[in-house]
Parts: C-alpha cells; structure tokens; sequence
C-alpha cells in the first residue's frame, strides 16, 4: 500500500538559550493508508509534536512532512488551514466541545468551513452522531454527557468532514478502562470499515495493542 504519511529528515526543537530543547532529530516514518497507528514514549519524547507536524498545525525546522500527498512544510498559514479542512479530523483528550453547545452543534462546526446547504450540513450531523451510537443524545449539551460519550461526540466531529486521517491526542486518557476500549473499538471500525487512516498518541499499552501497528519513539531515534 501506499503512504499516505511520510516523514523524512525530520528536525524540529523548542525553545532557545538554556532552554532549548530538540525534540526530533533526523525523524523518519511511514504510515500506509488505513493502518491504525498507536505512537507511544515518554513524556518530551515528541509523541504531540509529531502530530501537529501531520496535522500542519506546525512546520519543521528542516526534513519533509509529506501527507496525502502535500508537502506541508511548504505552505503558509492559510493555505494550511484550508489543507487541514480537508484532509484531517482531530481527537483530542479533552474533547474540546463547546459546553453552552448541543452536541448536534458540536459536531456541526467544521461543515461551517465547506460549502453547503443547510439541509446537507443536518443529514451529515445526524450520520455522525448515528455512526457513533449517540443519535439519541443530539440535543444535549457536554455537561450532561458522560465522559465517554463527549469523547464520542468529539470523533463524530472529527469524521464528519469526512477526512481521510484522523489525528487522535491521548482519547482514552480521562475513560475508565471499559468506556476506553469501547471508544478504541470505535477507532478500530473507522480504520477497519470506514477506510480511515489513525495515528494515536497514547502512555496505555492496553490501547496501543488495539492498534495495528505500534511505534516506540525511542525506537526510531537515530
């Protein structure tokens, strides 16, 4: 299969003075489309950085960052931002919904970003919401939402773009074990079925063996 995420020479540090730290040096990787990938180190290992190099949220300070086929170390801050509209769905560990929202509306904010009807935008939020079991649940604001289900609601969001890879921060982090392994079988599915491609960064080595492929960070340094 082809890689739909390629890392080459990659250097990237934080900071300046006594405080400069580099956090990948000559950083090299490959994620095949559809693979569900689980990225595990210790903490400064650069398992974050890492994502939002992917996610063009930021650029490497030398190497290649080449997703879906552009070359993200070459755009500028606009063109990133339409880029990602397109080709990425993020998960992040505290959800990040918006609390005086439905979750209907939660979900429906990145369609904001494409042109379409009205109509259009509701049958997609009612898709999203069905495909991770909380159709039920449209109406209801986070706070009167479990943990594992805002987490639910958070990749109904993700996915309603319909990106092709999705970028997951610690999911499971904040979830008893049971709602966790319920929300990574969620994952699974996306991969397996829906043609998704994840990368996830997490500590739980009961969540990266769910993955089917799991990278050591430290195994990968040069």
């Amino acid at each position: 299969m082809q890689s739909i995420i390629s890392l080459r020479h990659v250097q990237k540090s934080h900071g300046v003075g006594r405080n400069f730290v580099r956090v990948l040096q000559d950083f090299n990787l490959d994620v095949e489309a559809g693979e569900f990938v689980a990225l595990m180190g210790p903490s400064g290992s650069g398992k974050t950085t890492l994502l939002n190099l992917m996610g063009g949220l930021d650029h490497p300070d030398g190497g290649e960052v080449v997703v879906a086929g552009t070359h993200l170390e070459k755009l500028s801050s606009r063109l990133s931002t339409r880029w990602r509209a397109r080709h990425i769905g993020f998960v992040f560990q505290s959800h990040n919904l918006l609390s005086i929202l439905s979750a209907s509306a939660n979900v429906e904010l990145p369609l904001f970003l494409k042109p379409m009807s009205r109509a259009e935008r509701s049958r997609r939020v009612d898709e999203a919401l069905r495909s991770v079991g909380l159709a039920e649940r449209a109406t209801h604001k986070p706070g009167e939402m479990s943990g594992g289900q805002q987490q639910r609601v958070g990749i109904a969001r993700a996915v309603i773009a319909d990106a092709p890879i999705l970028l997951c921060d610690e999911p499971t982090a904040d979830l008893d074990r049971e709602t966790a392994d319920d929300i990574l079988g969620l994952l699974r599915n996306l991969a397996a079925e829906g043609g998704k491609t994840i990368v996830m960064v997490t500590h739980d080595p009961e969540a990266a063996r769910q993955a089917t492929r799991q990278i050591s960070l430290q195994q990968l340094r040069v």
